[in-house]
Order: C-alpha cells, then sequence, then structure tokens
C-alpha cells in the first residue's frame, strides 16, 4: 500500500477546500479557437466562482509558482499571469 507523505499532502490540501472542486474545467480552460467576448464572459465566469473561494489565495500562488499556462486559477487569467511572471526563468 502506498501512502503520500504529509509534506506533500500540505502542499495539496488546500483543493480540498475550493469552491471550483468537482466543477467541470470547461469554465476555467478556454476550447481550442476561443477569442474574444466568449472568452471574457467565460473568463468572468470563473472569475466569479474564485471570487467566492477560500482558498483563491493559495491557487493563485500555485500557478505563479508552478507556472501554469492555461486557465483561470485563482481568479488569475493566463494573460494576468503571463503579466506577473518574469519572461526570463530563473
Amino acid at each position: 500500500m502506498r501512502t503520500r507523505t504529509k509534506p506533500l499532502l500540505r502542499v495539496w490540501e488546500w483543493q480540498a477546500e475550493a469552491a471550483c472542486r468537482g466543477m467541470d474545467s470547461a469554465v476555467f480552460f478556454s476550447p481550442a479557437g476561443e477569442r474574444g467576448r466568449a472568452r471574457r464572459r467565460r473568463e468572468q465566469a470563473a472569475r466569479e466562482i474564485c471570487g467566492g473561494c477560500p482558498v483563491s489565495g493559495p491557487c493563485g500562488r500555485f500557478a505563479l509558482t508552478s507556472r501554469q499556462t492555461y486557465g483561470v486559477w485563482g481568479g488569475y487569467t493566463e494573460a494576468e499571469r503571463r503579466a506577473t511572471v518574469p519572461v526570463h526563468p530563473k
């Protein structure tokens, strides 16, 4: 039987409290070819969910530190995260 170590579990435990847990991920990730108004509407719907989420902070930090390039994480869109993260890797 395999078990996870406590440090690893602590890294991910915020997900258990996420408002989006169990929801369709299509709200957070754009389908191929999505642009303009449709993209803005979907991103706004995702941001509204994140706005009421008790773990939006840890979620957003996870997206930034792990360099998630797609989707809305912690209320931040792909473009917002790109503007926050330095262009040059460490």
